[in-house]
């Protein structure tokens, strides 16, 4: 009986240690590189800080993380498919922090993730054909579709009394897809638009490009594009040529750079970005701000929780084989169970070990709809004496 009892408990300990000394890899699968560089530098630290706060609090049962980066040039379908590739097969990743922009998501995960059953979830591909595309449970979204983000932006537009805008979007499925959103919702509303034109990205010179809109006419211009793109050549053309004075800003075109390459030129221009006004969010900046990024950056929060995700349904499932855990996914993200904020993973890893349940609000109060995606709050800002103002969330 007492030889019986010591070797359980050594098969025991050594089980401990086995699983404390797996490596588990987490891929983060962003746009180091391409239009939105600046808003990655702030996203791929989001997701590290959760991954280092589930190692620095022992409480993840199944190993050591690791987190493994793959480049996706944000509009390089063919580097973010290779890059996927990579991770999968040659670094052999449980899960994946990613894509960015929509078309590569897209690109990556029919190519790569779907057939090779691993779990993708992204902090920011947001066109709403996401929402219909077969994905056999492994992928998922923590910002929400742009289906809603063009309600929003029609509303945002129309409460300050314009009636008339013209429409530019890059031409990929990010672009088209929240341009039709917004031009829909808009019409619905009363608005009229006067043009919605697509244009290249990677251009020298927009001024063709602005020409037509400023023949089409507006009270105002929406840019449906990237700040490191497209978007930023067509805002200096239209300022440098007077075409428009006032500008509305969808995510892309959200970030740092607006305010150090434009500034004043841009007071009283507007816009929105997915974000929330929840406790779970104020946290999340503190803690961001004491790991040296900045948290109120678009998609920095959704990038937390995406990772989070990713560990807490391995934890609930017991298993980090992604064909076990994508079905934890939704339990973990929606309850119910007990609410847990950023810097409560340890306590959420603790409650899954002991069969409890947990429902996760993260940075950016995940609420899963559509089986794969967050139903989506958004701030509304506004640029004040060059600087960006938040007017209020919707």
């Amino acid at each position: 009986m007492r030889k019986t009892l010591f070797a359980t408990t050594a098969a025991l300990a050594l089980a401990a240690v086995s699983a404390q000394a797996q490596e588990v890899k987490i891929g983060i699968l962003l746009g180091f590189t391409g239009p939105l560089e600046s808003l990655v530098a702030n996203m791929a630290p989001g997701a590290r800080l959760a991954i280092k706060e589930i190692n620095d609090s022992g409480a993840f049962s199944l190993g050591s993380l690791v987190t493994v980066d793959g480049n996706t040039g944000c509009v390089d379908a063919p580097l973010a498919t290779a890059s996927a590739e990579r991770l999968v097969t040659a670094d052999h990743v449980s899960g994946i922090v990613g894509g960015d922009c929509s078309g590569v998501t897209g690109a990556a995960f029919q190519n790569v993730a779907r057939p090779n059953g691993v779990v993708m979830i992204s902090p920011s591909a947001t066109s709403p054909a996401l929402s219909t595309v077969e994905t056999d449970g492994y992928f998922f979204r923590t910002s929400p579709s742009d289906a809603r983000q063009g309600i929003v932006m029609a509303e945002n537009i129309l409460d300050r009394g314009i009636k008339t805008v013209a429409v530019t979007y890059t031409n990929n499925d990010y672009g088209k897809g929240l341009a039709d959103s917004f031009a829909a919702a808009y019409g619905e509303r009363g608005g009229t638009v006067t043009i919605n034109a697509a244009h290249e990205d990677g251009k020298a010179d927009y001024s063709a490009e602005v020409g037509a809109l400023a023949a089409a006419g507006g009270d105002a211009l929406v840019i449906a594009g990237y700040i490191g793109q497209g978007g930023s050549g067509i805002l200096r053309a239209s300022l440098d040529s007077g075409a428009f004075d006032t500008f509305v800003f969808p995510d892309g075109m959200v970030g740092d750079e607006l305010e150090t390459s434009f500034g004043p030129e841009i007071t009283g221009s507007f816009g929105q970005n997915p974000a929330s006004a929840g406790e779970g969010a104020g946290v999340f900046h503190g803690m961001a701000t004491a790991a040296g990024f900045n948290g109120t950056s678009p998609f920095a929060g959704e990038s937390y929780d995406a990772a989070a995700l990713i560990v807490l349904a391995m934890q609930a499932a017991g298993s980090i084989d992604p064909k076990v855990y994508k079905d934890k996914v939704l339990e973990v993200a929606n309850g119910p169970g007990e609410r847990i904020l950023p810097g409560e993973l340890g306590k959420a890893l603790e409650i899954l070990k002991g069969g409890g349940d947990i429902d996760y609000d993260g940075a950016s109060g995940v609420e899963l709809v559509n089986e794969r995606e967050a139903a989506g709050s958004y701030r509304e800002i506004e640029f004040v004496d060059g600087k960006l103002s938040v007017v209020r969330f919707r």
